[in-house]
């Protein structure tokens, strides 16, 4: 019921109340008993409320049930976030995205908003105009939805052809994730210095952002922050954000982030990683980090959240600390895709020995004979441009 309240304030709506009923199985009608139903109505005439949200999906029967009970708009979990994305989408992407959600949520709803007019009596030049109106808007919203279907996948044709541009230069992908509110972006902006929107709110990013990041190791990984994730989050806007969310898909590695400081930061793992199973991302390498360890609690059960992920790391986006330990599991999780060499170039070949300390983790480096000699990590696909300073058989 908290995480509810955060959502209808961050859609800007102020909680008067709050309520809940224990049932075996939902109403079929009302989705709550009748008696509960009246009761909320009187709660809702006395203090004047113009909109009931309930935290589960409601059927269209059931909202317009409801709506008539109360005497005021009903809205479910589901049009609440829809709204909320709505709210926050910038991107011409975004706004498509979200569209296409909001009207396959709408389509079968049609109906009650054409409740005051006639229906189709039956026989023979007896269609009434509320029929006919409603198959009208049924078609259009059917044409949008199809006309936002072929733009979204030409928005997935762009974003595949800018992850094989990425891959030429060989940089690993790490995607950011997490429960909504967790830190993403703030651990984006510190790490990398973006300048994405970071606010104390439920869904503040929508669009995602890459950026690159030069680890200790001196490696370049490409970190993307992604849509926060929800519990209960609606299979509509899954498949609307499908086009978002293959960053999530297509990465070498996930950083999963989670707010150790919330009570329920087990269940938003949780919810997250359901998820990440729904797009098919559940199986890849994932490294856990605690945020908001500076928070009041948080340091008390970061203990606990790194008993059940022992090669997790704790740290605060906010004030830095940690980060450290996080840039060195990173540099340490991705390492595999370079070579490790032994190289001797020559005092005069300094482009080359400029270009080594660019490009590789240099691990050890000697000056004092003829040549220069160094041990370092090389990534595969640059081999060829050292392989003539590369020592073999111990020469």
């Amino acid at each position: 019921m908290e995480e509810l309240g955060g959502l209808t304030q961050a859609a800007g709506g102020d909680v008067i109340g709050n309520g809940t009923q224990r049932l075996e199985s939902p109403v079929a009608a009302t989705f709550i008993g009748s008696g509960k139903a009246d009761e909320f109505a009187q709660t809702c005439r006395k203090q004047e409320v113009d909109t009931v949200i309930f935290d589960d999906d409601l059927s269209p029967a059931q909202s317009r049930n409801l709506e008539a009970v109360f005497n005021c708009k009903v809205l479910d979990r589901t049009a609440l976030i829809l709204d909320i994305f709505a709210r926050r989408a910038r991107t011409r992407e975004g706004k498509l995205q979200v569209e296409l959600a909001q009207l396959q949520h709408l389509l079968p709803r049609l109906t009650r908003f054409w409740g005051h007019l006639s229906r189709q009596k039956g026989g023979i030049g007896m269609r009434g105009d509320g029929e006919t109106q409603l198959e009208t808007d049924r078609r259009r919203v059917q044409d949008r939805i199809a006309r936002i279907a072929r733009e979204l996948e030409e928005v997935r044709r762009q974003r595949q052809t800018q992850r094989q541009g990425r891959r030429r230069s060989q940089w690993p992908l790490a995607s950011i994730v997490g429960y909504t509110n967790a830190g993403k972006s703030t651990l984006l902006n510190t790490l990398t210095g973006a300048c994405v929107l970071a606010e104390d709110r439920l869904f503040a990013t929508l669009d995602p952002t890459t950026r690159r990041l030069r680890l200790p190791t001196n490696q370049n990984v490409l970190l993307s922050d992604t849509v926060g994730f929800i519990r209960k989050l609606p299979h509509t806007l899954v498949e609307s954000f499908k086009a978002t969310l293959e960053e999530v898909v297509e990465a070498e590695l996930l950083i999963h982030v989670a707010d150790v400081s919330h009570p329920q930061v087990g269940e938003q793992i949780a919810a997250v990683n359901s998820v990440l199973s729904e797009i098919g991302a559940a199986d890849k390498p994932t490294l856990m980090v605690f945020n908001k360890t500076d928070r009041h609690g948080g340091r008390e059960l970061l203990a606990q959240c790194l008993d059940r992920f022992p090669s997790g790391v704790g740290l605060s986006a906010k004030t830095g600390e940690g980060l450290e330990a996080l840039l060195a599991e990173l540099g340490a999780m991705l390492r595999p895709v370079r070579e490790l060499a032994a190289l001797s170039i020559p005092h005069h070949e300094t482009a080359a020995i400029a270009r080594l300390h660019a490009v590789a983790q240099v691990l050890d480096r000697d000056y004092s004979g003829a040549a220069a000699r160094f041990t370092a990590r090389i990534p595969p696909h640059l081999l060829g441009e050292f392989e003539s300073f590369i020592e073999k058989d111990g020469r």
